[in-house]
């Protein structure tokens, strides 16, 4: 394998995994196909604007960009990859590389031979708060030592809403089960990390995908993560309140 695709949901330890990938020389994984992010992408690669070149050769020009800074100056390439953006991911391959049968062959035809990462996490509820609060507050990551690493909005108070957990928990579900079904339909057997085993051993998990591709797991000690949980006693007081609501309605 050269080559991983890291198939998550929101919160579930993707930024903290894609960090440590990226300084144990296994590619720079990032979210090259986000539709939010396309256009700056874009301009940071020195690509000519969209609209002065034709769509078909922006995106295989986009596609080379993108490969080359996944790579990080190494032999793997890697990127990050929600179950929402799938399909068009899908839909650009197939404008570029026509008459293909699925989209496992498409995304392979692309990248070569693929390990499909799957990061999932168990506690569903405890993922839909940790999304709400970020969409909330603005801020999505911290680093180790405090400091914010990813704002996208000025800061705001948490608001306890319990349609919102609900709606946001159901989300979660729905995109969980989207990645299976797709696994299935496309004879993929991926290999399956949870946030949980992630956050208790970063060094286990990361070994793992060392072995899958046939590289020399790093030294325990050297496996720290960049990134700090941001769970505090806000999401403990949601949790509890949102499970006692449950129970009364």
């Amino acid at each position: 394998m050269r080559a991983y695709i890291l198939c998550g949901t929101p919160r579930t330890g993707s930024t903290l995994l894609c960090g440590l990938l990226t300084d144990h020389g296994l590619g720079a994984p990032h979210s090259f196909y986000r539709r939010q992010n396309i256009t700056e992408w874009a301009e940071d690669w020195g690509l000519p604007p969209r609209d002065t070149m034709g769509e078909t050769a922006f995106q295989r020009a986009y596609l080379a960009a993108a490969i080359a800074e996944g790579k990080g100056g190494t032999p793997i390439f890697g990127f990050r990859l929600m179950k929402e953006n799938l399909s068009e991911l899908s839909a650009i391959l197939d404008t570029l590389y026509p008459g293909l049968p699925s989209d496992r062959a498409r995304l392979e035809h692309a990248f070569g031979p693929v390990l499909y990462l799957h990061v999932s996490r168990d506690d569903k509820l405890a993922q839909a708060i940790s999304l709400v609060r970020a969409r909330q507050s603005g801020l999505w990551h911290r680093a180790a030592d405090g400091t914010e690493i990813e704002r996208l909005a000025p800061p705001q108070p948490p608001v306890y809403d319990f349609d919102r957990l609900s709606a946001t928990r159901a989300e979660i579900e729905g995109h969980d089960a989207d990645w299976h079904r797709w696994f299935a339909a496309e004879g993929i057997d991926p290999l399956s990390l949870t946030y949980e085993t992630l956050v208790e051993n970063p060094a286990a998990a990361l070994a793992r995908i060392c072995q899958t591709l046939g590289q020399p797991a790093p030294d325990p000690a050297t496996v720290i993560p960049a990134t700090a949980r941001l769970s505090d006693a806000v999401n403990e007081s949601w949790a509890a309140r949102f499970r006692q609501d449950v129970a009364e309605r």
